[in-house]
């Protein structure tokens, strides 16, 4: 079984936190051990629900010195990287069917100075981001429909993660649905990084939950 023996990155998914104090979310889940924040960016037009922009994502900057990892479910994503960049994304993941010029976005963020990811739907096959896996840092399987947070995990997403890990030498991220079983599901078939919102969020005591979520897939 293609188990990755890279370290296991928890990466908490602010879509899920309290929006009302944000700052103090960021801040606990830091101070719990976590290791990247998760932020998704919706338009409304490649998925249907909107959220955030680079002004918040300049305060989420302020709040943390953890990585941001910024995954942008909109469509023509290079129009904006600059601005994402700008504002403190340090990982820049964009879909594989939102851009015209899949090749030509990747090398922008890149040349930006972020690390470049690659995301694919459930019904995309694994044979469309093959091209390019060389271009990339990260591959992020959605293990749920893109555009709300809280949906029910597809297990079967995780024969896209077996099908990847003997071809990809980089990061990948597993999204959507994640708990201690669905984390170490993911892991066994060769997972590195686990956004979890919901499961950790939802827990009063956030230390507990990403501790436990990291000896789940450990």
């Amino acid at each position: 079984m293609p188990v990755s023996t890279k370290q296991k990155l928890i990466a908490p998914s602010i879509l899920s936190a309290d929006f009302s104090r944000l700052a103090e979310e960021i801040s606990e889940v830091d101070q719990a051990g976590c290791d990247w924040i998760h932020i998704d960016v919706m338009d409304g037009h490649f998925v249907p629900n909107l959220t955030l922009g680079p002004p918040v994502i300049q305060w989420i900057r302020k709040a943390t010195r953890l990585p941001l990892d910024v995954h942008l479910m909109i469509e023509e994503p290079i129009r904006h990287l600059e601005a994402f960049r700008e504002a403190g994304a340090d990982w820049i993941t964009v879909h594989v069917e939102a851009s015209k010029d899949v090749s030509a976005t990747l090398k922008k963020i890149r040349h930006l100075g972020a690390k470049p990811g690659l995301s694919l739907r459930p019904k995309t096959s694994v044979s469309i981001v093959e091209p390019y896996l060389g271009l990339v840092d990260l591959v992020l399987v959605m293990t749920v429909e893109p555009g709300f947070g809280g949906q029910e995990f597809m297990p079967e997403m995780l024969e896209k993660v077996g099908a990847l890990r003997p071809r990809f030498s980089g990061l990948i991220s597993v999204d959507g649905g994640i708990n201690l079983e669905t984390a170490q599901n993911a892991a066994q078939k060769g997972a590195d990084v686990f956004v979890a919102g919901s499961a950790i969020f939802k827990e009063a005591n956030r230390k507990e939950v990403i501790q436990k979520l990291r000896r789940s897939v450990s």
